[in-house]
């Protein structure tokens, strides 16, 4: 069984380190802090032999070069990695990569930057998500256009619901006060907020979440339900999310 090891990174990341106990093999997935990855795994006594990254951006591949001078390990990214750092594996939606005998299914989840991809793996039922989705969010669009994020996002919905979701900063709280003014109606969202202010009062994280309660909670996953829609306007799903896109990044 992989152990699954989350870590605060810079000031609201998370770092991720997935071992194999099996074939003692070790994946960071996503770099924010290269230094403070290696301390965590040398604190286990892991040595990581793999990089996944989801995305370009330097809070996600930015420790690549000190992990990869400090073990050997190889780079598994997108290819807009190569902006900031080399590759030894580019992949792309569909493709697969292993940790010892665990698959990882790679899924496009473009739209916060074009080739962003996430990490599925459905035997262990969980997905390293990056900044596609976030509990009660998603990423902001820098490079992307409406259709290609919501279409990013319905790939991940469609995942079984009792898939476990990393996602990669912990934003949730700000990202619910958003949610509740996007869906001010939503019942099972308002316990949701409850409990998330709640454990930041404790200082515990809300990352990872359950994918079936960010279907029913997270507007983004949501802009083709009626009442969003009714909100929001929109005559396609595309449309809405974008509409609810703005709203967030006005709110």
């Amino acid at each position: 069984m992989l152990e699954i090891h989350q870590f605060p990174c810079l000031s609201d990341n998370y770092g991720f380190l997935l071992h194999d106990p099996d074939s003692r093999e070790t994946a960071a997935v996503d770099t924010p802090d290269g230094a403070e990855y290696l301390k965590q795994a040398d604190a286990r006594g892991w040595r990581i032999t793999q990089i996944w990254n989801t995305h370009w951006h330097p809070d996600h591949a930015g420790g690549n070069e000190a992990i990869v001078e400090a073990t050997g390990a190889t780079t598994i990214a997108p290819r807009e990695v190569e902006k900031i750092a080399a590759i030894d594996r580019v992949v792309g939606n569909g493709e697969t990569v292993t940790l010892g005998k665990h698959e990882a299914r790679v899924i496009d989840v473009s739209g916060h930057t074009n080739g962003h991809i996430a990490y599925y793996l459905p035997d262990d039922a969980i997905a390293f998500v990056g900044d596609s989705v976030f509990a009660l969010g998603c990423g902001r669009m820098f490079e992307g256009e409406p259709k290609q994020f919501w279409e990013s996002l319905r790939r991940i919905r469609d995942l079984p619901p009792e898939t476990t979701l990393y996602c990669a900063h912990e934003y949730t709280q700000a990202n619910a006060k958003f949610a509740l003014h996007a869906d001010p109606d939503n019942i099972e969202l308002q316990q949701y907020a409850r409990e998330v202010d709640e454990k930041r009062g404790r200082g515990e994280p809300t990352v990872p979440t359950r994918l079936a309660r960010e279907i029913e909670t997270n507007p983004f996953l949501r802009a083709d339900k009626e009442g969003l829609q009714n909100r929001w306007g929109g005559s396609t799903p595309a449309e809405t999310f974008a509409a609810l896109r703005a709203g967030k990044d006005n709110f």
